[in-house]
This record gives structure tokens, sequence and C-alpha cells, in this order.
């Protein structure tokens, strides 16, 4: 396996199911090393750097909060621990409904999920975000999504390279 196979492979699923991130951020994280800010910083150049569609297909790509793959139990298990440790998990069936509800509104209105780093936030907290950002104009909430999967996989190399303060 070259490098570059060993770092997609690792660094692949940094972005929900879209292992080209890192494909394209190889060059620069490779010279940079490999600190959880330096392949950060790639891995987000090299989104910014994509098409708009290319980016949407990273927005597509996320399940819904507390959707059905959740319920199947078929989130990646990134996607898993995360809509967990923001009790995601454990809705009741009213919340779950208006989850559902708002998830429905929200890829109709914008053609993606609803995407927020849930770490340190609870599912009030989340709700609440869901029902201030539905009324975002298209253009404002794909920055805003697009923002807050750079958030998601910052957090997430975080976990896979620790020690890195300026991550």
């Amino acid at each position: 396996m070259s490098d570059r196979e060993a770092f997609v492979a690792r660094f692949g699923g940094v972005f929900e199911h879209s292992p080209w991130v890192a494909e394209r951020a190889y060059d620069r994280a490779a010279s940079a090393g490999l600190t959880a800010g330096s392949v950060h910083s790639a891995l987000c150049n090299a989104f910014r750097a994509a098409s708009p569609a290319e980016r949407r297909a990273v927005l597509k790509a996320h399940p819904d909060l507390a959707g059905k793959l959740a319920i199947a139990g078929k989130l990646t298990a990134d996607s898993r621990a995360e809509q967990a440790s923001a009790g995601l998990d454990r809705l009741s069936p009213e919340e779950h409904q208006r989850f559902t509800q708002l998830n429905k509104a929200y890829t109709k209105k914008f053609g993606f999920p609803f995407i927020i780093a849930v770490k340190g936030l609870t599912k009030d907290d989340i709700l609440a975000a869901f029902e201030r950002r539905i009324d975002n104009s298209a253009e404002e909430e794909f920055e805003t999504a697009c923002a807050q999967v750079e958030q998601i996989a910052r957090l997430r190399l975080k976990s896979m390279l620790p020690g890195d303060e300026n991550a």
C-alpha cells in the first residue's frame, strides 16, 4: 500500500463517505506532517477548492439527525457516536417526530440534510439550531452546512490524532 493509499484509508472517512477529499489533500498534508491541524487544513482546502456540486455531494452524504439510518443501525461509527453523544439515540416519540418533521422540511428546502457538529450540544440545542437555520437562504445555509462539515472533520481528526492543540 502506497503512502497515498494509506493516507486515504486512514482519513478518507473524515468527510462523510467522501474519500476524494483525502485523496486531493494528500500532497499538502504529507508535506506538512500528520497533525490534526495540518491534516484538517489540507482536507478543508481540498473541500473548499471543490466545485459547488462536489461540496453539495459531501453534504448529501451526511445522514439525517435521528433519522432512518440511525434507527436501522446503519450510521458510520463516527456518526453513531456523535449522535449518541447528544442524546439523539434516546429521543422521546414526540422529539423523534419533531426531528423527522424538521428533517423532511429542511431537506425539501435545501436539498441536503441538516448538518451540525453535535459535540457538546444537547438535543434541545440541536432542535433550536434546526428551527433557527431552516429560515436561512439557500446560499447562507449551504455555507453554514459546509462550515459545520469542516467543524465535524476537525473534531474527528482531534480524536484520531490526539495531542495537537492547534487543531
